[in-house]
């Protein structure tokens, strides 16, 4: 009998570890409305965003301008996330551009000035 016990707490401990070491993930889209459609930039922040710690899935969708990242949730969050693209220049839902970053950023990349868009007659 004391075997049977000492085999099954050892085999909880087991079962309780293991479900300990479990990681995580956790699905999130972030809204990007200053993505522009530029292949060459998407392709870049893609690359970029899918280096950030945790994060083990990334679809840009450039149209409608969001970005859908699949993390671990040990390892960062949503906040992270959303300041990781604010750093790379762009808008995340309501964290704005880093606006230094904002400035490097390839002109396909900025959102167009409406002061130097044409009027409308």
């Amino acid at each position: 009998m004391k075997n049977i016990k000492c085999t099954l707490v050892a085999l909880l401990g087991f079962i309780l570890s293991a479900a300990a070491q479990m990681k995580v993930s956790e699905k999130v889209i972030i809204k990007t409305p200053t993505l522009q459609q530029c292949d060459e930039c998407v392709e870049k922040l893609q690359q970029l965003l899918s280096r950030e710690e945790g994060v083990t899935t990334i679809k840009i969708d450039a149209k409608k301008k969001q970005i859908t990242f699949t993390y671990l949730t040990d390892r960062t969050n949503k906040e992270n996330l959303k300041a990781a693209i604010a750093n790379l220049g762009y808008v995340a839902d309501d964290v704005e551009a880093e606006e230094t970053a904002y400035k490097r950023l390839p002109k396909c990349c900025k959102i167009p000035d409406p002061a130097t868009l044409p009027k409308k007659n």
